[in-house]
């Protein structure tokens, strides 16, 4: 870990082009993760964007969208995901536990954010290095379906301390990305 210090000189804002940022057709090519993001029934389109943009940024093997998610192209969907929906793998599954079952049989570790009597604390969750896990988010109002409990290896829940008892869907995905991205020391394998 690096220690903070100050610098003297003024700050300016980089550049796209410094940025050296992929184009979607030179991002399809280049690796991706064995991180994948299940959307169970997510109701709002500016969710399911952000969700795309997110993903993008840390390069997720495929975004599963199920259930009453909506699917691109879609105008509101386009407002968040910033054309990610372009550069990122995603399908759609009416059927969410099927789409689990079949990833736990390709050796996905099936994590669901949700808090349950058995849920990990993010902060005490440590992804095994490079694994495959599917992270599974469910409805905003509802969470992650109950009959898809049994297939969870393990539940994650992320600490609040506040008077709500949920964060938005986008922001938990953007926290639990980042957090098995970097535990899991994922990009290393990129």
């Amino acid at each position: 870990m690096s220690i903070f210090v100050p610098s003297n000189q003024p700050m300016r804002k980089i550049s796209n082009d410094e940025l050296g940022r992929f184009s979607s057709e030179q991002y399809q090519s280049v690796k991706k993760t064995d991180i994948v993001v299940v959307l169970d029934n997510i109701r709002s389109l500016n969710n399911i964007g952000s969700v795309f943009r997110t993903s993008d940024a840390f390069r997720m093997g495929h975004v599963y969208l199920c259930g009453i998610t909506a699917t691109p192209p879609h105008r509101e969907i386009q407002k968040t995901a910033l054309g990610a929906t372009e550069s990122v793998d995603w399908s759609h599954h009416e059927d969410t536990f099927k789409l689990l079952s079949d990833l736990k049989t390709r050796g996905y570790t099936i994590a669901i954010i949700e808090q349950t009597d058995q849920a990990v604390l993010l902060h005490d969750f440590i992804p095994t290095e490079g694994g495959k896990i599917a992270l599974v988010f469910g409805n905003e109002i509802h969470g992650v379906e109950e009959h898809l409990l049994p297939l969870a290896d393990v539940a994650i829940e992320i600490p609040q301390y506040g008077t709500k008892h949920s964060v938005n869907i986008s922001v938990s995905a953007g926290i639990l990305i980042w957090h098995i991205f970097n535990l899991g020391n994922y990009q290393q394998y990129i």
